[in-house]
Order: structure tokens, then sequence, then C-alpha cells
């Protein structure tokens, strides 16, 4: 079937790009030294700064290239976002100063969003029905690549080094710009498909996107998950130094529990679309926060290592159910003709969570650690109570059996 051919395209280079991505990133601070930055402090300054200009640029920008992909076409906007990390990672790879470095960072936010337009394109390409199931696919391949990343770009940098891992990274992108140019087939003309709709509706600006029912509702429910999502990244590793744990296996139990998280991530992305089968887009979020905030509760008030191996595998399913069901339920209001720019706009709620949690709870964490958990326990509370009462309850498509 075209859809599923168009659906397995995206999903393998949204896994190729993010495979790409942090292939190297995480070495950055390395990086940084081999550019002569001998002080530490200097070269996790440089390395903060570079790594949270991308997301805050990428946040601003991807309105603005979903709208773009609107008039212009999905295919087109990725293939552009996709070539411009091939030249940006190539061009890593040669740099000779730190501000270099940064400079290249910022440009790679302005020419981001893929992530944002790959969702887009799993939507435009589910048939009535399916469109859960397709977010939640392109959702797990954004989960495992970043899981996959780190552990190869270790072996790649140690058997070529940093600076041609880079050029690995580049190979990667270059891979999945090509299997988008000949893989994916757009699914609609894409000025024709979109002239009837924008007739009936009218010009559509941004502030007409945010007046779509549940809409703004939902970008604070995808920015809500993706602070609380992003909250143990500063402390965690700290929690289980200090709560008993030898450190010699702080660093391998910290790795395991982000690694239970993601992967139990991934499968709640996954299977979103069979549990929307008997319950509702709304009770779903709700009932997707409510079990990340008990596992989170489990983490203040019980640090022992047996029961965070489970509340990690729990709060990981409970936000990946969430999120999914959010994207869902905005895709599914959002019309075709608009849909780039409102999944722009959705991707703008997600970064703009991904950059500022590790600030304020590395700010937290510095008072106490466990305020951090207590944080997410009271937002995710919140998150399901505004939900409960707040969202209008629209009734879904039936999801169809295509398998049949």
């Amino acid at each position: 079937m075209p859809w599923r051919r168009n659906l397995f395209v995206v999903t393998a280079a949204t896994f190729i790009g993010f495979t790409g991505f942090t292939l190297v990133m995480p070495f950055l601070p390395l990086y940084f030294g081999q550019l002569g930055v001998r002080d530490l402090g200097e070269a996790a300054l440089w390395s903060g700064v570079s790594l949270g200009v991308t997301p805050a640029l990428t946040a601003l920008m991807s309105p603005l290239w979903g709208r773009l992909a609107d008039r212009f076409g999905r295919k087109i906007m990725i293939e552009r976002s996709l070539l411009s990390f091939v030249i940006i990672m190539s061009a890593m790879a040669y740099v000779t100063q730190a501000w270099h470095v940064f400079a290249l960072r910022c440009v790679q936010g302005f020419f981001a969003g893929y992530g944002g337009l790959a969702l887009t394109m799993a939507a435009d390409s589910a048939p009535p029905g399916r469109m859960a199931g397709s977010i939640g696919t392109v959702q797990t391949a954004q989960r495992l690549g970043p899981a996959l990343g780190p552990v190869l770009g270790g072996v790649v940098a140690q058997a070529v080094g940093l600076r041609h891992a880079f050029l690995v990274a580049a190979v990667f992108y270059a891979l999945g710009f090509l299997l988008v140019l000949f893989g994916y087939r757009e699914v609609r003309p894409r000025s024709e498909a979109a002239k009837p709709e924008a007739a009936s509706t009218g010009q559509v600006t941004f502030r007409s996107v945010l007046a779509f029912q549940n809409f703004l509702l939902l970008m604070g429910v995808i920015f809500g998950l993706q602070f609380v999502d992003r909250s143990f990244g500063p402390v965690l590793p700290l929690y289980i130094a200090s709560s008993g744990v030898s450190p010699s296996r702080v660093a391998l139990v910290s790795g395991v529990l982000f690694s239970l998280a993601a992967g139990a991530g991934a499968a709640a992305n996954y299977f979103c679309e069979r549990l929307l089968r008997w319950i509702s887009v709304r009770a779903t979020i709700v009932a997707g926060a409510s079990v990340a905030a008990c596992a989170s509760i489990v983490f203040a008030a019980v640090p022992v290592v047996p029961a965070l191996l489970v509340a990690a595998t729990v709060f990981g399913a409970g936000i990946g159910v969430a999120t999914t069901a959010a994207f869902t339920a905005a895709g599914s209001v959002i019309p075709d003709a608009v849909r780039g720019t409102g999944f722009g706009l959705l991707t703008s709620a997600w970064l703009a969570g991904m950059a500022l949690s590790p600030v304020v709870n590395g700010m937290l964490g510095a008072t106490s650690i466990r305020a951090v958990f207590v944080l997410d326990v009271v937002a995710l509370s919140l998150l399901a109570v505004v939900v409960l009462r707040a969202m209008v309850e629209r009734k879904a498509p039936a999801v169809t059996n295509t398998l049949a």
C-alpha cells in the first residue's frame, strides 16, 4: 500500500537522522578539548551553549518551515532539512576553533525541524483511523535513534576519531535524504489539493491555527510532558549516587534507568493506537499522565534500585502514551491544508519543553534532588486535571483493521 511505503520511508529516515545526530553530539565536550579548550569549565560552557542554541532556534523556526511545507509540499521541506544536516555535519569535521562549532550549531538550528515535518508526513499518509499508529511509529523511531546513537558513536569515535565521526554522521543524513528523495510519494498535489480547503475556510494564519478546538491546550500538554520527560537528565545520576549505590555502579544503574524509560516510551508510542481503540483520546492522555505521576512518586519516596527500575519503565510508558495521544488529538483538528503549520507549532512546544527543562530542574536539583520528582508529580497531576476538565471530547474516526 502507498501509505505503508510512505510511513516506512519517513520512519526509517527519522531513525537514521536521530541516530546520526546522537552519534556525535554526546561527545561534543571532548571535541572542544581537541579544539584547544583546556579548561573544563570553559569546555562545559561551550558545550552547553552549542547544544542549547539549536533546539532554541528550531523552536522558533518550526512554525515557519511548517507554513512553507503547507504551501510548497512536505517532501521538499524535509529534503531541505536533511541536506542541510549533511553539509553542516561535514563542515564540523573541519572546524579549528570552538566558536566555529557554535556558529554551525546556530545554522543547524535555523535549517532543522525535520522531526516535526516527519510527524506531519506520517499524519498526511495515514488513512482514516490510522493517524495514531502512524504518528506513534515515527515517535518510536525518534526515541530509539537517540538510544542507539551514543553507543554506536562511541565505537565510531574510537575507530576513526571524533573528527571523522562527524563525517560518518553526515553519511547517515545523506542516507535519510536519499530515502525521502526516491522513496516518499507526496500524498496530494501541493497547491491543487490545498486550494479548495483554503477557499472554504479563508486565509489561515498562525492565530487561526491556535484557535482550533483544543489546539492551544494540547500545545501546553506536549510542552508539559516534554518538560517532565527531560527532568531526569540533570539529576538522576546524582540521585542514584546519593541513594547508597557504589560509585563504580552509578553510571551503569543510571544508564539502565534511562534505557528502560526510553524503551518503554518507544513501545508506548507504538502501541498507543491500540489503546485508542478502547478509550478516548482525552482519557488516554489523563491515564498516561496519571501513571507517570505515580511513577514519579516512587522516585521521590523510594530511592531503592529495584523499585526505581519498575518506576522508570512505568514512567516511560505513561509519558509515551500521553505524548502520542496528544499529537494525535491535535492532528485530528488540523485541516490538511495547514497541517504543516500546526505540527510546526506543536514541535515548537515540544522543543521549548526540551530546552527549558534541564535549566529549571538543574537549578531546582541544586537545592533538593527530590524536589525535582515532586515537581514532576505536581506538573503531571495538574496536567491530567486540566485535560480532564478543559479538553472538549471529539468523536474520532473509527480505527479500521487494514491488515485484514
